[in-house]
């Protein structure tokens, strides 16, 4: 058990790369007659403040050297610092060897993590802004917590000023134990995040498949859930530590109630979604030379329980809406909408006509917004333009929890263009139904497998999912469909097994069909596209969502 006593700060050790808010927590330390050393930019700033600091060097009579490398790595700091205070024989090595205790120690660490966001970044210069003073400072420090405090993060100054102020420049045990654990979490991402980086640059024959031999995830609470799935379970929202501030998990709620565990899975469908469309019509604007962002149509994407129920593509957010509501105006009701644009104050218009449990858009204008705000309980989240996932992200992992192990996979961002289609039927689709099947094979990549979907050029006309037939998904996507089925056309996640699949769509006046390939009856599937005078196109690609 440890003694859980005040300690009196007279001495603190300043070293710090982010200097976010330090000059007035100085000021605070000195108003309290704390003794400030420092190094380096950090002394220079204090100094430039009107706050007294002392170097490093004068404290451990030894200059820095090696272009700044070795400045703190020296046993009057880290004795300074270890040195338990209780302990008769460490403080008489203390004195002997002229060693000044030092009580507080306000470090962060070099910007590895933002130095290797830079999309040029070398290896040198990656190494270079590895920290090794720093997080030997800090882990000293945190073990000695008896008799030390070790402030990591600038957003603890206050609750550390608080105190000193509270209790006449002393810190009690349980807030030195806090900054202790903070500490060590602090240095531990510190360096899972240079092995990560390191080992992305290491070439391994390993895997053939070029996935790591080692993963390690950095979880960190953002919200706590109410519940999960169910009422029973429990649930909290983990952002990835380190990673880009892009999605679901980081984006803003403008409004509404506190979001639930399905509303998150939900949302992340549904911006998922309206995110693979964007990035298609990108690149069909790029392909044309078109660039600005009325160049690109707006999207709209309804899903409940992680389907899609509805999509509209059109010119303006309020179309695209009308469409996707069109697509299927009963599941529409409590469903989470999704804008891949600006929503503007006609579409919230809509959206306020109906009940919804999510609203989810790049931004909303001022006009959505107090449209919006009418509708307390409706939660409404702006991602940012930072969101608008302008490039297919293939070397993102996707994991899944199974019993006893994490399975692992790339992530399915293929997009697939015309030019890879196959026709394998007598008759060839037409540009507009090529379009239509591109729009579909799209869509068909966010439905739960079986997965099959009915779809006009911009529009989701019927769904059929997660049967375990496929034909039964094309005879529910089918019944389900409130817009006309007669010219439209039709996607399947993956091949047509046997040929009752074809035919079974056919009735329904289907006019084309895109799907992998691949059965054994491959042969007897397009004889029966024939048979019909559809269009049939081939992938070579299965987009199997369990």
């Amino acid at each position: 058990m440890q003694e859980q006593s005040l300690k009196k700060i007279s001495k603190a050790l300043i070293s710090v790369s982010d200097k976010t808010g330090l000059v007035e927590f100085a000021r605070k330390l000195a108003q309290h007659g704390v003794e400030l050393v420092s190094t380096g930019g950090t002394a220079k700033l204090l100094r430039e403040n009107g706050l007294a600091a002392r170097d490093v060097s004068d404290l451990t009579g030894f200059p820095e050297m090696l272009d700044g490398r070795v400045k703190t790595l020296h046993p009057k700091v880290h004795g300074g610092i270890l040195g338990i205070r209780s302990n008769q024989e460490h403080r008489a090595k203390m004195a002997e060897h002229g060693i000044e205790p030092i009580d507080l120690v306000v470090v962060n660490l070099y910007p590895f993590r933002k130095t290797i966001q830079k999309p040029d970044v070398t290896l040198e210069e990656a190494i270079e802004n590895i920290d090794i003073g720093g997080p030997a400072m800090i882990r000293s420090a945190a073990k000695n917590h008896n008799d030390v405090a070790v402030v990591v993060d600038p957003g603890d100054y206050s609750m550390v000023a608080s105190e000193l102020d509270q209790l006449g420049g002393a810190l009690t045990y349980n807030l030195r134990y806090q900054l202790a654990v903070t500490a060590f979490k602090h240095t531990a991402d510190y360096d899972k995040e240079i092995a990560r980086f390191l080992a992305s640059k290491q070439s391994t024959q390993k895997d053939v498949l070029g996935l790591p031999d080692t993963i390690e995830i950095n979880l960190r609470k953002r919200i706590g859930l109410r519940y999960g799935e169910n009422p029973h379970q429990r649930a909290a929202l983990y952002k990835i530590a380190g990673a880009e501030d892009r999605g679901v998990a980081t984006a803003e709620q403008l409004q509404g109630k506190e979001l639930s565990y399905n509303n998150l899975i939900d949302s992340d469908g549904a911006w998922e979604l309206v995110m693979e469309l964007h990035r298609m019509h990108l690149l069909d604007a790029r392909a044309k030379g078109a660039i600005e962002p009325r160049d690109i149509p707006h999207t709209c994407a309804i899903i409940k329980h992680t389907n899609p129920c509805g999509v509209g593509v059109a010119a303006n957010p309020s179309e695209a809406f009308a469409k996707a509501k069109a697509t299927d105006p009963v599941s529409a009701f409590g469903g989470i909408i999704a804008f891949s644009g600006t929503a503007d104050e006609a579409a919230a218009k809509e959206i306020a006509e109906m009940f919804a449990e999510v609203i989810i858009a790049a931004d909303f204008t001022e006009g959505a917004k107090q449209v919006l705000l009418a509708k307390k309980n409706l939660r409404v989240l702006r991602m940012g333009d930072a969101n608008l996932d302008r490039r297919p992200r293939n070397a993102d992992l996707e994991l899944r929890k199974i019993s006893g192990g994490v399975l692992v996979q790339d992530r399915d961002a293929e997009l697939l263009d015309e030019e890879k289609f196959e026709i394998v039927s007598d008759r060839k689709p037409t540009q507009a139904e090529l379009r239509a099947l591109r729009f579909a094979w799209a869509i068909c990549k966010h439905v739960k497998s079986n997965a099959i979907v009915y779809a006009a050029e911009n529009q989701l006309v019927g769904v059929g999912a997660g049967q375990m037939s496929r034909v039964d998904s094309v005879r529910i996507g089918a019944m389900k469909a409130q817009l006309p089925l007669a010219g439209s056309v039709l996607a399947s996640d993956a091949f047509f097994p046997f040929r009752d699949g074809v035919d079974e769509a056919a009735k329904h006046g289907i006019t084309a069909v895109i799907q992998p390939g691949g059965s054994v009856r491959d042969k007897e599937v397009i004889e029966a596209a024939n048979e019909h005078k559809l269009a049939m196109v081939f992938t070579g690609m299965r987009h199997f969502k369990h």
